[in-house]
């Protein structure tokens, strides 16, 4: 139980360590066996870190936008007898597969060039040495179900290559295509391209210092300054904003630890037990007390150390063993140098030794209290319980429930853990009492619950950390999954859907080829490919071409400034105005839209209106005649005064301070309870009586069902000819499916159940073969020892798992009544958390016992034992 857990974290620690790379490393991915890399930021001078990982512009304000550049224009910034070559950004790359089209990426770099090949590995083929010709990294060549020779075609149709070579590249395990620049046009500018170089002699800061001054960002790959390591912070150097971060992690760290205490404590209690006579003649021979204590903490050491250099080899030989398979499933690229963190596995070393002395610390405690002559004839003699452990248990588990409610209230995810360890440590002092009280009803029951209760009580202190360890893992499972159930019910509740459910938005990824689709054309697919019940187009309302470069404009429309509120979230209200805020009309604002957010404003003569929108088919009857006449329509009623509607137009001419605003009032309609993104839709003659153009957007699908996937995909692949298009689809506001999640945090707790259901069980079985030699002398059956060890293993997981599912749903519950009055008094008004019991978690928490006490039934041989045959 020591080793494990540590062989785990030891595992994550070396992966870990592995996975970051140092800057070297780094330095050295990203060159190859290039000298440096270049990157063409401004035209103006900059000042960069000595990695070229950051950049600043030397003249206080942002660096002036650049200009495509040329191999030869790098080159001439460089010193004679220099080599460059250009590596451009990823692009995404759609692509036809074996079933469907499939996304992948690009990388445009000229393979054949010795400097662009050192950022990869070849695995078989050669280079693309034309416009034809690709090389697909070793994923992309299983997923597209490709080899050499083989051709490859995009998703339009419109290019088709041929798989010359397979290549990896490091960074990226994924599917990647490597074209070769001829392949693919240039895109002017293209700000990502970065130049690798190779120079003579090396990259000194004469030459990097002249770069800078040119604009152009220098990552050499040896700097001027002492290469470091990876930046690993410890208490000494986290900032104020990491210290509740590391205040969690140590808090999650430490109930782990009390986790394995509580398992790993049974087997040093049954240990003392069974040596009890040896320790009763060390006192009989001059021991004191301290000196058991010192005997029995000794154990735990031994076994902590044991068990420590046991996980840490075990967890970096798997770290080592098993590093390709987490570069390629986990990370998705490749590792730096073999290494395995030592400062990282002394503390998992000593974590684990000291986990060993709190297991021993109460068994060590019972051993020196124990009565001497008891131990000598070998007879078991258990303390009476105190009530101040009781007392204690109580207080513990009163204000570690005050504290994990203060800690909601606070949102202190720190305070929140520091009330349940506190509430956990109450419960296991609480524990022993509870198993006493229990004890007392097997005088009614048959004969092997009976024994079953009866060594639960004498044996508590092998007993109760086990119940304690099955009720923290049961209790944190069904509390963290009644928050996420809670969480996903109240997220549900507060979602502001922006179509109608169902409906489709499409717009355009990237300006389309020549001419993009017809309404006939897209009313075609999406009625093939979506079932599609309409099709309409959306034109988005535009000013007229600024005056000036870089102007633009926006349309929305006005508040009535008496119907404002006159508070912002942002102004810091004091508790006072908060409460008059909340009490204001004004300041209840539909959709929580309490900054005066974006409103989309649309040009429609009717026809998008009931797809956009969702509404009673009387109003959008209304509404729809009012855009026919000449008027709009929004979907806010705030907006509305004597039957119009006020817009503004602000215009931003380039380099002016601020806009410039024209308003103008439209007779409008108002949608009292309108489903959708908030709008204002305009009608023709409105738009051209404000001096607006329009032009188009995209097209809203009715669909009478969301479309999955694969039907998304073969749309937007009928409309490949014309370009890439991107889908919005409208969900619905179903709570999002945590059902996974929680089936995983029930199945982790069942499995520490079980585990710790099974230790205490076998304990108990070698501990009280004596009593079963009894039993069968007496003439009880053989399957008596079988219910034996069922009633046993029953006890410990019935009682852990009832015990848990009462703390989690109360911790749950005292979590989310904290945060709900604290969100009471809170403005804006927030949607409170409702209570909601995560069934899935506890359906599979009721079954874990049952499974338990059938395995103690599985594996315990029903013959009775016989110590002692007489002849």
């Amino acid at each position: 139980m020591i080793a494990l857990p540590v062989l785990v974290l030891t595992f994550l620690a070396a992966s870990y360590d592995m996975a970051e790379l140092t800057p070297q490393e780094r330095i050295d991915r990203r060159l190859g066996v290039a000298d440096a890399e270049l990157r063409w930021i401004a035209d103006t001078p900059i000042g960069q870190d000595e990695w070229g990982d950051t950049w600043y512009s030397r003249e206080g304000d942002d660096a002036s936008g650049r200009r495509p550049t040329s191999a030869a224009e790098v080159t001439a910034l460089l010193h004679s007898g220099s080599r460059v070559t250009e590596v451009r950004a990823p692009i995404p790359l759609a692509v036809h597969g074996p079933e469907r089209d499939e996304n992948v990426q690009g990388r445009v770099l000229d393979l054949t060039d010795p400097l662009a090949r050192g950022l990869v590995r070849f695995q078989a083929g050669q280079a693309p040495r034309q416009p034809g010709e690709v090389a697909v990294s070793p994923a992309a060549l299983r997923r597209l179900d490709l080899h050499l020779g083989a051709a490859l075609a995009t998703a339009d149709g419109t290019r088709a290559y041929t798989v010359v070579g397979v290549v990896e590249f490091p960074d990226d395990l994924g599917p990647v295509v490597a074209l070769h620049p001829a392949a693919v046009p240039r895109t002017d500018p293209e700000p990502n391209s970065t130049w690798l170089v190779d120079v003579p002699g090396s990259v000194d800061a004469a030459l990097v210092s002249r770069l800078n001054e040119r604009g152009v960002l220098v990552a050499p790959r040896h700097p001027g300054g002492p290469a470091g390591e990876p930046s690993r912070r410890w208490l000494g150097l986290v900032g104020p904003a990491d210290a509740a971060d590391l205040s969690t992690s140590v808090l999650i760290a430490g109930l782990g630890l009390l986790e394995v205490v509580l398992l790993v404590g049974p087997a040093f209690a049954v240990g003392v037990r069974r040596r009890r006579r040896d320790l009763a003649l060390v006192a009989v021979a001059g021991g004191d007390a301290a000196q058991l204590r010192r005997v029995v903490l000794a154990d735990g050491v031994v076994l902590g150390v044991l068990g420590a250099a046991a996980g840490l080899l075990l967890g970096v030989g798997a770290a080592f063993a098993g590093r390709p398979l987490v570069e390629q499933y986990v990370f998705g690229a490749r590792f730096g140098g073999y290494r395995c963190w030592p400062s990282a596995l002394v503390l998992l070393g000593g974590v684990a030794v000291l986990a060993g002395v709190l297991a021993a610390l109460a068994p060590a405690w019972t051993a020196s209290r124990q009565d001497v002559l008891a131990g000598l004839a070998g007879r078991r003699t258990p303390p009476p319980p105190r009530a101040r452990w009781l007392v204690l248990g109580l207080t513990l588990v009163v204000g570690g429930a005050a504290l994990a409610a203060l800690g909601a209230t606070q949102t202190s995810p720190a305070v929140i853990l520091t009330g349940l360890i506190l509430g956990e440590l109450g419960l296991v002092c609480c524990t022993p009492t509870l198993i006493g009280a229990l004890a007392r009803l097997g005088r009614v029951l048959p004969l092997a619950p009976r024994i079953a209760l009866r060594d639960a009580s004498r044996n508590r202190a092998a007993a109760a950390p086990a119940i304690c360890a099955v009720m923290a893992a049961v209790a944190s499972s069904v509390a963290l999954g009644g928050y996420l159930a809670s969480d996903g019910a109240r997220d549900a509740r507060a979602y502001q859907p922006m179509l109608p459910t169902g409906h489709v938005l499409v717009n355009p990824s990237e300006p389309p080829r020549d001419h993009g689709p017809t309404l006939a054309q897209v009313s075609a697919a999406a009625r093939a490919q979506l079932d599609a019940d309409a099709v309409a187009p959306l034109q988005a309302a535009a000013c007229e071409p600024p005056a000036t470069p870089g102007g633009y404009c926006y349309v929305e429309p006005e508040l009535p400034p008496e119907r404002a509120c006159p508070w912002r979230p942002a102004d810091g209200l004091s508790e006072a105005e908060r409460r008059q805020a909340r009490a204001d009309p004004r300041c209840v604002v539909p959709g929580g839209d309490h900054y005066g957010g974006y409103v989309q404003t649309l040009v429609d003569d009717g026809s998008a209106l009931p797809l956009l929108i969702g509404a009673d088919p009387a109003e959008i009857a209304a509404a729809t005649a009012v855009l026919r006449a000449g008027g709009a329509v929004v979907t806010d009623p705030r907006y509305l005064h004597d039957g119009r509607v006020t817009v503004r137009i602000n215009r931003v001419q380039g380099g002016s301070d601020g806009p410039v605003a024209t308003t103008g009032e439209l007779r409008s309609y108002a949608l009292s309870a309108a489903v959708g993104q908030p709008s204002l839709l305009l009608s023709p003659a409105a738009a051209r009586h404000l001096g607006l153009s329009w032009s188009p957007s995209g097209w809203v699908i009715g669909t009478p069902s969301p479309p999955d996937v694969h039907r998304q995909e073969r749309f937007t692949a009928a409309l490949q000819a014309f370009g890439t298009f991107s889908l919005s689809v409208e969900q619905g506001a179903a709570p999002p499916d945590n059902s996974p999640l929680l089936l995983l945090l029930a199945a982790a707790a069942g499995l520490i159940t079980v585990g710790a259901a099974g230790i205490a069980t076998a304990l108990a079985a070698a501990e009280g073969r004596a009593e079963l030699s009894t039993l069968a002398a007496v003439g009880a059956a053989p399957a008596v020892r079988r219910l034996l060890a069922i009633c046993q293993a029953g006890i410990i997981a019935g009682l852990g798992s009832v015990l848990g599912i009462v703390a989690g749903l109360g911790t749950a519950a005292i979590v989310l009544l904290s945060v709900n009055r604290q969100y009471a008094t809170a403005w804006p008004v927030r949607e409170p958390y409702p209570f909601l019991v995560p069934w899935p978690a506890l359906g599979v928490l009721v079954l874990v016992p049952v499974v338990a006490m059938l395995g103690a039934g599985l594996f315990t041989r029903a013959r009775l034992p016989i110590e002692r045959r007489l002849d």
